[in-house]
């Protein structure tokens, strides 16, 4: 809490001098005035290198709790209950032990809502940014079929399997984004600091030159002249493309784009798959109501595309039909999943053939990134050798003329 010293009038007249703590100015000033202060002037106190460090601990502490963050709390709450320690111990024991100060606070409110009669699940509805509905509907399907212990260790699991395959999707994207850096530095480097010494070289003669060569030192002598220019246009691009993403004709755009993209497209079409299928199969073991289920699965499956897939489903089931019904329509479900949801939904094993149904594919997405990261290896190698390549071109080209002319 930040330190404000003060000079006030009390109300015998006197002025009287001070420091005090508060959250803001304002509320400093609130709080002279309701003694009957006069605030006559009212500073901030300097902050010293301890304030600093302090804040910075506290900004470190207080950032938002990561999915690891509920796979850990998931983890240990079903430990706890499984030893047969009530929910509300449990929960104040493991935010005690708490490092984010975030998180803390929120278990904290999660515990006082439990007291105060609620549900666990219906206090974890205040949390939506941290508890999906996947998560909130399998523990209130658990807390009316009295597998409360064994269904958290279903959402451990499924967290488990999520935050994995995010991380070996992330992975897959990283590598060819660091060669695409490593080539635009390149290119930058060659154009702003390597061409330009040729300038002297190649001056008067500027007919002569190849076209490859003219062109490059037309674009290097408009990147070191409007490098400004440049850069703000990059940021530009950048901040538009991040604001696009935020509105619903963009995401579907670039949804659409990921299941289309060469090379990445079989990666994103598993994983949707399989997140979808695994999220509808825990939801369906949990005994939610299906059309419950197929709403949370829309919601949970990351593509606008599978999101639409699900919400016809939703209204087909809504209307008496079968689930396999719409699906035979859709082209981004393979028939053979189809049939497989169509016989697990006719012998009433749904459940059962969807966990297999997603453990297949997430198998198989893992198999794909393997796969897309050995194809975009030698693609970018072979792009950055072409663009380095060119550049050296232009450049030797008009020395190798030159030299033959003074022959």
């Amino acid at each position: 809490m930040p330190n404000y010293r003060y000079q006030a009038q009390v109300p015998g007249g006197q002025v009287s001098t001070g420091v005090l703590a508060a959250d803001s100015a304002l509320a400093a000033a609130q709080l002279l005035r309701s003694q009957g202060n006069q605030v006559l002037q009212l500073t901030p106190v300097n902050t010293t290198a301890k304030d600093i460090k302090a804040k910075l601990q506290a900004l470190n502490q207080g950032s938002g709790p990561s999915q690891r963050d509920i796979l850990n709390f998931t983890t240990q709450l079903a430990v706890m209950v499984r030893a047969g320690i009530n929910i509300r111990s449990a929960i104040e024991g493991i935010a005690d032990q708490t490092v984010n100060i975030r998180f803390k606070k929120i278990l904290q409110q999660i515990k006082m809502d439990v007291e105060s009669g609620k549900q666990f699940s219906e206090a974890l509805t205040r949390h939506p940014k941290l508890f999906s509905p996947l998560y909130v509907n399998m523990v209130r399907a658990s807390e009316m079929s009295g597998s409360f212990s064994k269904m958290l260790n279903r959402i451990a699991a499924n967290l488990a399997h999520s935050i994995e395959t995010r991380a070996m999707v992330i992975g897959a994207m990283i590598y060819p984004g660091v060669i695409a850096g490593m080539a635009i530095a390149v290119t930058i480097f060659l154009l702003t600091f390597v061409l330009p010494k040729f300038g002297a070289v190649f001056t008067g003669k500027e007919d002569a030159l190849p076209g490859p060569t003219r062109f490059l030192m037309g674009l290097s002598a408009f990147m070191v002249e409007w490098w400004w220019a440049v850069v703000l246009a990059i940021l530009t691009v950048i901040v538009g493309l991040v604001l696009a993403t935020r509105t619903e004709w963009g995401a579907k755009y670039f949804d659409l784009l990921k299941l289309r993209t060469p090379i990445f497209k079989k990666m994103f079409k598993a994983l949707y798959i399989s997140r979808s299928l695994q999220t509808m199969g825990e939801l369906v073991n949990a005994g939610v109501p299906m059309l419950d289920t197929l709403m949370i699965t829309g919601d949970i499956s990351g593509n606008w595309y599978f999101k639409q897939l699900w919400r016809r489903v939703y209204s087909s089931v809504k209307e008496g039909k079968k689930i396999a019904a719409p699906l035979s329509k859709t082209p981004l479900l393979p028939k053979a999943v189809i049939q497989m949801v169509s016989a697990g939904e006719e012998s009433g094993k749904l459940g059962e053939v969807l966990d297999e149904v997603s453990a297949f594919y997430a198998k198989q997405l893992r198999e794909v990134i393997k796969t897309v990261t050995s194809m975009i290896e030698p693609v970018m190698i072979i792009l950055m050798g072409s663009v380095v390549g060119f550049i050296a071109m232009a450049i030797i080209l008009p020395i190798f003329k030159m030299s033959s002319m003074v022959k």
